[in-house]
């Protein structure tokens, strides 16, 4: 297998930057060297917004947000070689997940659309980019999402513990790591979308930093009711979901029927439901003796704690505790999926995504000779 230095780049749901991670990977280690988090601009953010929600825009402006995401991308890469003084030949490649704009794994034509033109990234760069990681998955029947729960085990499963891995993202996703039994994961709902998109909307801010709003509010018990009432909650995996289904739409509808509630209060209930319905699944699914969180809702004191008390027995604890820092987390899984593809290894999970078979993922948009030459 072709070990060396591979980069990972990953823009979530949560859209709070551009994660960059540079990491050395072989068949028997992946060591994290640097990373950084690059800015993305309030007006692209939001026509990301609007896409993922719906909105009608021309191809024109589709091609154009493709390409300023992929150039945003490319600057991040860039911006992490140059501090550490990279070459383009000597990393071997970048996993870049791209922008999710929509994903809708079910239905007569199931899809998932990640943007990001990778081509701009090769071209700034100079260094081969694989991309387009879940739409194999999706073709051969499977959920396309999560991927990460096979780079979880790679890294974080033990031989006796029962152990699951919560990456809370804006959309929180469990791997469960259970001795002796198949790899599972699946999404699990929101993390923390619809709380950011709250207080984007009351406060300007981005997300609600050590959840001191939230902490101030209480919690609406009808309303957390009628949103655990949805049916996405309910059903089995294999499942995922994404900003397309839980946005702020959602939200809204069933705002309509608590007219004048207090915006904190609403934060307050919606801490409640990334934690009730994370740890619902958590013993729906058996049960674990330790739960590794990771992803920005790993620094959200509030949610650390509803998690800990709502999971009575379970050591619920950072993947920083376990070696792996918890906000590069899904950027260092995305480079440890390009070099699975480099390989021609798979990179899916079956039990995970219900897909019908392990497959190598991913499209290879390869460097020009010329360009890695020293």
């Amino acid at each position: 297998m072709i070990s060396g230095r591979y980069i990972g780049v990953m823009s979530g749901t949560s859209l709070d930057g551009v994660d960059v991670v540079l990491a050395t990977i072989d068949e028997h280690m992946v060591a994290q060297q640097a990373s950084l988090t690059w800015p993305m601009p309030i007006a692209l953010k939001e026509a990301i917004l609007a896409v993922c929600q719906g909105q009608q825009l021309t191809l024109s402006q589709f091609g154009r947000l493709d390409t300023r995401l992929g150039i945003l991308f490319a600057d991040a890469v860039q911006a992490l070689m140059t501090r550490e003084g990279l070459r383009p030949e000597d990393v071997v490649a970048i996993g870049c997940h791209g922008q999710t704009v929509w994903h809708e794994p079910m239905g007569d034509a199931p899809h998932t659309l990640q943007i990001g033109d990778n081509n701009h990234i090769v071209a700034r760069t100079g260094v081969t980019v694989v991309g387009d990681f879940r739409r194999r998955d999706i073709a051969l029947g499977g959920q396309g999402a999560p991927l990460v729960p096979a780079f979880h085990h790679a890294l974080l499963a033990h031989p006796t513990e029962r152990r699951m891995v919560l990456n809370i993202g804006g959309i929180a996703n469990l791997s469960l790591l259970i001795p002796g039994r198949a790899v599972g994961g699946y999404d699990t709902g929101p993390g923390n979308m619809l709380m950011d998109a709250w207080i984007w909307r009351h406060q300007q801010k981005p997300y609600d930093q050590d959840a001191q709003w939230a902490s101030e509010g209480k919690v609406i018990i009808p309303l957390l009711q009628d949103m655990l009432s949805d049916p996405y909650f309910s059903a089995p995996a294999p499942k995922s979901t994404g900003r397309e289904y839980f946005n702020f739409g959602w939200l809204q509808s069933l705002l309509t029927r608590y007219p004048g509630l207090s915006a904190v209060d609403v934060q307050a209930t919606l801490a409640e439901l990334t934690s009730v319905t994370i740890s619902e699944q958590v013993l729906l699914s058996g049960g674990c003796d330790r739960l590794l969180v990771c992803g920005g809702g790993s620094r959200n004191p509030l949610l650390m704690a509803r998690l800990a008390g709502l999971l009575p027995g379970t050591e619920v604890s950072t993947t920083d505790e376990a070696g792996i820092s918890g906000d590069d987390m899904e950027a260092l899984a995305f480079a440890w999926l390009a070099w699975r593809t480099i390989a021609g290894q798979p990179g899916n999970l079956p039990s995970v995504t219900g897909a019908s078979e392990a497959s190598v993922l991913g499209a290879i948009f390869p460097a020009n000779p010329r360009q890695n030459r020293s």
